[in-house]
This record gives C-alpha cells, sequence and structure tokens, in this order.
C-alpha cells in the first residue's frame, strides 16, 4: 500500500512538473501573427496579367453573435477587425493592390496639410489611385456548438476524460467591377473553430482515514482570430480562381499557371461543391 501511495505521488509530482516545464516554455514576447496553410496557397498562385487595384470601404461582423455567458454579454464572438485582415490578405496576394479606403477621411485630411504646405499648388501632390475593383461581404455567420462530444473512464476512483467542441465561421466576399457595377465574383467560404479538454484524476481512499486526490489536465481552443484570417485568406484564394475560371481576369502565362497545383486544388474543390449542389437540386 505505502508503494502505491509513493508511485501515486511521484506521479502527481511528474505530471506537475511536467505543466510547469511547459508553462516556462510558452513565448510570452510579441511576435508576427501565425501563418497557416491558407497563406501559403495564397503566395503561391501563379502571377496574373497585371496587378488589380482593390478598394474595401467594410468587412465586417455581420453575425451578431455575442461571447455565452459567464463570458461576456457585450463581447463579440468574433473580431470586429475584418477589414485590416482582408486588406493583408490582397496585399500578401500577387493579384490585388489594396488602396486605403477606411480611413479615408484622415488621409484627405493629410492631403489637405499637405497641400497648405504647397501654398495650395495642387499640381504638385499625385492624384489618388483610383480602383478597379471593390471588395464586398463580411463575416455572415458564426455558429457554436456544431458538433460536440466526448469520453472518459473511471475505475476505483482513477479516471480520465476527454471532450471537445467544434465551431463554425461562415465568410462571404464579393468582387465588384467599378465601371458597371456587375459582379464579377462571389465566393463562401467556411472554417471551423475546435476546442477540446483532456483531464485525468485520482480520488480514492487508501484506508478508513487516508484520503489521496489529484488530477492534472488541459485545455486548447484554437484562437478565432486565426480561423477568420484563415477563412478570408480561403475567401481571397477561391475568389482568384473563380475569377480566372469565368474569364474576369487573367493569368500572366497560361501555359505553366494553369498548371500550378495550388489552383487546380481549388478549382476541384469548387467544382465537387457544384457537382453536390446540382444534384441537391435535381432531388
Amino acid at each position: 500500500m505505502k508503494k502505491l501511495i509513493i508511485s501515486l505521488c511521484l506521479l502527481s509530482l511528474t505530471a506537475c512538473s511536467s505543466i510547469d516545464e511547459e508553462f516556462e516554455n510558452i513565448d510570452a514576447t510579441s511576435s508576427l501573427m501565425p501563418k497557416g496553410e491558407t497563406y501559403y496557397d495564397l503566395t503561391s498562385l501563379p502571377f496574373p496579367q497585371g496587378a488589380m487595384v482593390a478598394a474595401v470601404y467594410d468587412f465586417r461582423d455581420q453575425t451578431g453573435q455575442y461571447k455565452p455567458i459567464p463570458s461576456s454579454n457585450f463581447s463579440t464572438a468574433v473580431p470586429q477587425s475584418g477589414t485590416a485582415f482582408l486588406a493583408q490578405s490582397l496585399n500578401d496576394s500577387a493579384w490585388f493592390i489594396p488602396v486605403e479606403r477606411e480611413g479615408l477621411q484622415n488621409l484627405l485630411t493629410e492631403r489637405k496639410i499637405l497641400r497648405a504646405g504647397l501654398k495650395g499648388d495642387a499640381s504638385k501632390l499625385p492624384q489618388l489611385n483610383s480602383a478597379q475593383v471593390l471588395m464586398e461581404g463580411g463575416i455572415v455567420a458564426y455558429d457554436t456548438n456544431i458538433k460536440t462530444g466526448g469520453a472518459g473512464a473511471r475505475y476505483l476512483g482513477i479516471g480520465a476524460s476527454g471532450q471537445y467542441r467544434v465551431d463554425s465561421i461562415t465568410v462571404n466576399l464579393r468582387a465588384v467591377d467599378i465601371r458597371t457595377g456587375r459582379l464579377l465574383s462571389s465566393v463562401t467560404t467556411t472554417k471551423s473553430v475546435i476546442s477540446k479538454e483532456i483531464t485525468a484524476g485520482v480520488f480514492k481512499f487508501i484506508d478508513a482515514q487516508d484520503l489521496l486526490e489529484a488530477e492534472a489536465g488541459y485545455t486548447s481552443n484554437e484562437p478565432v482570430s486565426l480561423c477568420v484570417v484563415a477563412a478570408i485568406e480561403s475567401a481571397v484564394v477561391h475568389l482568384i480562381a473563380d475569377g480566372i475560371w469565368k474569364g474576369a481576369w487573367r493569368l500572366g502565362d497560361a501555359t505553366t499557371g494553369l498548371q500550378n497545383t495550388t489552383l487546380q486544388k481549388y478549382w476541384l474543390e469548387a467544382h465537387k461543391e457544384a457537382q453536390v449542389s446540382a444534384r441537391i437540386k435535381r432531388g
């Protein structure tokens, strides 16, 4: 019995030591936002015939979702920085040149100050670039508890359990021709947000008066901001691929560009979804 107690105590100490070591290994310094698979898809697309100037006025949260109690009654479920994320994704691609529109009033104010320094000679001040494409859309849905589950077992007071939860973020992105107002392309993408928890514990009477209790566990929550970025980047890639397919914009070198593996992957994904939708409509 004493050997069992000593073994369990050593096990608890080892678990605490590993948790402390993991905590010390966490990098608390600031760094660039981690890049995911969708970012590398975005940057591995073939080059266009010419980059298009794109304007993004507002790419906002349209879900109306708030974090569940007790987190907050007033904190939104998704970040309100969709415009910044979309502008960054467009800038990272070789297909679009984003121009500042969200802070347009601030830009115009600074230009007025600059014009005053030039004594009103506007000819010395370059003209603002006009956009060729207007990017519209937003974060259109945030669905919680799409899938939940777990499992556990306990025997003689010793056991372990785990559970998970899956949420979903949906993004819509549209490209509009500035000259005609025609919708060039529209895509809707979704990204899962995964949370999981694993725990293990011991609750056992060693004898009539001695009780042994120990527990350990961890929780992992996928950052919502990274999921929003991934959904937006995926939407940009799908938008570019869809525009190429429809002839809205052209590849710089069609011979090699059409053989691009990333482009073919996104075309295949889009065509699979189209085939499924057609089958549903046919009944």
